[in-house]
């Protein structure tokens, strides 16, 4: 029997078993994938493997479009692609895809719209298969094509290991006549930096060109966030159902982005802005297409829900891909204790020292790692009991499940009627579970295959584009003038200032931007690395790194090891950094009056 580890099992080489080619029913499709120098309408449908399953046909139904892309894939989803391929070596892949296309095949074939989508996973191949199978049964006449080479030799121990590559295999396969292009793990801009090098003729030296559509590819791959999805300043607009992202990419690589008419959410500077944020570091943006100098984007309001994005500069790219792996970390588990009323330190401490005793006890002893945290929930003469409650939450990891499982689960319940007054959990202590790490390599661009598969089997090699060993610095831009001294007042940052934060591995980003250019001069100067810390306490003690992007009112925090060991590793109680931003917009601190009393947005809750 072949074990599924090694690197030379065949059920973990995404996509190397043969093809099976279009037969000719298959071959009317929707004539040539459009060429020439008018703007290319590229929508998205999904943000990640579970986003709103009714929006493929939404968007295939709510307004003209060229191409509709589909971004299903991240981190913990290809640990959970790698797990679910361990039972059935023929999936790999985001079923929820094939479900959506059985209505929406037929729907892109009569509006002559081009499908591309990463959500072939670890199985592109077969997934462009099942497309096929779809497609004959339904008796829709698509032509499939698919992307392969990003699966590599998986190491001993891990799961998954795949490259992140660009877009030139599926501008290959667009140009080779493809309806429905599937991938596996490309770069999430790719999915728009493909086809619009297919459509406009780009080859990669127009640097400018595909670092303009890259960063209109960030802005659409989270789908809803570019629409007023988690947006700090959501109370200044109705969000409702916020409708998915549109980019009109111009030949240049400048885009304007926007929504169907009609859909719900909005398309302002700052819903854009916080998306260019999101999951970024500094001012280059090094991706295997091109390196974006985000430093160089300028946003134009250009009317009600349409942003433009131009002046994008670009270089080449870097010499090596990234690699992200996937493997099992260990075993996990975790209890959260409701500690009500008075005494709730001392309760508190009591669980600890009791559990301390139980751990040395045990047959197992100790899990190598144990975490406790306390939130205080609870306040003071509360009117309901919840309300008057605080929760006490353990963490525990070990490479051993018993150590984590039932020496964990056994002593929780021991307590019940021998701890605290008012013991109780939020949920009965389970058996444990797996968890997962991610990891990131790289290795030079030229060992890694990028192949298009086109509609009628043949394999076409993409080569890497030239690429630049080292770069110069970026020069910190010049700051604006502070404001002048004047009165302050203890308040949120988030009155005069939006964030958005999310993960990258274990490092967490927080970008900041101000509402207005005063906001701003006071924010690049008052936001120092040392105040984020002091804001932010958890990150004190880390090598924060902070990235001043002028032309977005913008300040940009990367905290490596923020998130320990990755999302799948669940290290803290925010795993992907989600809410850091919110956290930051919530702390006080004195701001001037004038600008406090410039803000015209509803009252922000402290």
């Amino acid at each position: 029997m072949t074990d599924p580890l090694r690197p030379d099992a065949g059920l973990l080489r995404a996509g190397t078993g043969p093809v099976r080619p279009d037969d000719g029913s298959l071959r009317a499709g929707t004539g040539p994938f459009p060429t020439g120098t008018e703007p290319l309408r590229i929508g998205n449908a999904s943000g990640f493997y579970g986003d709103r399953f009714d929006a493929l046909r939404e968007m295939l139904t709510g307004g003209p479009l060229d191409v509709l892309t589909g971004d299903y894939l991240a981190e913990l989803t290809m640990l959970i692609l790698g797990r679910s391929r361990l039972k059935d070596p023929t999936r790999g892949y985001a079923t929820t895809f094939l479900r959506q296309l059985e209505e929406g095949l037929g729907l892109a074939h009569e509006r002559g719209v081009r499908i591309v989508t990463n959500a072939g996973g670890l199985n592109p191949a077969g997934l462009a298969d099942a497309v096929r199978e779809l497609a004959g049964r339904t008796g829709v006449p698509v032509r499939v094509a698919h992307v392969e080479g990003d699966g590599l030799p998986v190491p001993d121990g891990f799961l998954t290991a795949n490259a992140y590559l660009g877009g030139a295999g599926i501008a290959a396969c667009l140009r080779g006549g493809a309806d429905v292009v599937v991938t596996g793990r490309v770069t999430d801009a790719a999915l728009v930096t493909g086809p619009a090098a297919a459509h406009f003729g780009w080859g990669p030296d127009d640097h400018d060109a595909l670092a303009g559509a890259v960063v209109a590819g960030h802005v659409l791959e989270c789908g809803t966030q570019a629409t007023g999805g988690n947006y700090s300043f959501f109370r200044d607009h109705s969000i409702g159902r916020p409708g998915f992202p549109v980019a009109e990419v111009h030949a240049d690589g400048s885009s304007v982005i926007t929504k169907h008419d009609g859909t719900g959410g909005v398309v302002d500077i700052g819903t854009v802005t916080a998306q260019l944020l999101y999951e970024t570091g500094g001012a280059r943006y090094a991706g295997p297409d091109v390196t974006a100098r985000l430093d160089t984007v300028r946003l134009t309001r250009q009317g009600p829900d349409r942003v433009r994005i131009s002046g994008v500069r670009g270089e080449a790219p870097p010499p090596t891909l990234k690699i992200g792996l996937n493997r099992l970390g260990g075993w996990r588990n975790e209890v959260a204790f409701v500690l009500t009323g008075l005494d709730i330190e001392a309760k508190a401490r009591l669980v600890r020292e009791q559990f301390a005793d139980a751990f040395a006890r045990s047959g197992t002893g100790q899990p190598d790692e144990v975490r406790w945290e306390l939130a205080r929930t609870d306040r003071v003469d509360a009117a309901t009991e919840e309300t008057a409650s605080a929760l006490l939450r353990l963490v525990v990891r070990d490479q051993d499940p018993e150590t984590v499982g039932r020496a964990v689960s056994g002593a929780a319940i021991e307590l019940a009627l021998a701890s605290y007054p008012g013991f109780h959990v939020t949920a009965p202590p389970g058996r444990g579970s797996p968890y997962g790490v991610f990891e990131a390599r790289y290795v030079p661009a030229t060992e890694v295959p990028h192949i298009a598969v086109l509609p009628d089997g043949r394999r076409e090699h993409q080569q890497p584009p030239a690429r630049t060993r080292a770069l110069d610095s970026v020069e910190q831009p010049p700051l604006p003038e502070p404001l002048p001294a004047g009165l302050t007042r203890i308040a949120p940052l988030g009155r005069i200032a939006g964030a958005r934060s999310g993960d990258k591995g274990g490092d967490a980003n927080v970008g900041v931007w101000g509402r207005d250019d005063d906001a701003w001069r006071w924010l690049v100067h008052e936001l120092t690395v040392e105040r984020f810390e002091e804001l932010l306490p958890e990150c004190a003690g880390l090598t924060v790194e902070r990235h001043v992007l002028p032309n977005l009112r913008a300040l940009n925090f990367v905290v490596p090891g923020l998130l320990g060991e990755g999302v799948a590793a669940q290290h803290r109680f925010d795993p992907q950094a989600k809410a850091v931003g919110e956290w930051l917009r919530s702390r006080h601190l004195p701001i001037p009056v004038a600008l406090l009393a410039a803000v015209h947005a509803p009252e922000v809750t402290a």
